[in-house]
């Protein structure tokens, strides 16, 4: 019992805190499944890596000020005909941003341009990749209030460090 003490020990200083968590259940698991030494390893660090994945997309989501939470799963394509289906998946690509291109929704209130954006959000965090939400009102607000105090250069860099800037209710 000292070793496994010892080696959730070993697995807290190295911050591999959800390795540690895990390791008894994992140990009972590997030796059930007779699971090889390398086995037991991959698949205890595999748990590890989910875990702060999961951590690193709840912080850029949080930090990313998104209204809320919303997938291309979540989108209802059948609800909204006009919308090509295939079109929007490709976009969930993310190709756009790594070329640079704008993309923008246009169209009447309640047709889900919100949610596509937030989900292709969603999807951009869960690649590793920084986004930011603002709509226009507050946009243009602040810009102004940094322009007026002398500071839009400094104030600018908000805007232009993620990867993705979702700018919403334009209309």
């Amino acid at each position: 019992m000292i070793e496994l003490e010892k080696a959730h020990a070993q697995l807290e200083e190295l911050k591999l805190a959800a390795a540690s968590a895990i390791l008894d259940s994992r140990l009972q698991m590997a030796t059930e499944k007779n699971l090889t030494y390398v086995g037991f390893l991959t698949d205890l660090l595999s748990a590890e890596l989910d875990e702060r994945h999961k951590r690193n997309v709840e912080t850029k989501a949080r930090l990313s000020k998104l209204p809320y939470r919303k997938t291309l799963e979540e989108f209802d394509f059948s609800f909204q005909p006009s919308v090509d289906e295939k079109l929007v998946r490709e976009f969930a690509t993310l190709a756009f941003v790594h070329q640079a291109v704008n993309l923008m929704f246009l169209g009447p209130p309640g047709v889900g341009k919100s949610h596509l954006a937030v989900a292709l959000a969603m999807e951009a965090i869960s690649q590793g990749l920084s986004t930011y939400f603002v709509t226009v009102t507050n946009l243009v607000n602040d810009l102004r209030r940094a322009y007026t105090d002398g500071r839009l250069d400094t104030r600018m860099r908000k805007y232009l460090r993620p990867k993705l800037l979702l700018i919403d209710e334009v209309g």
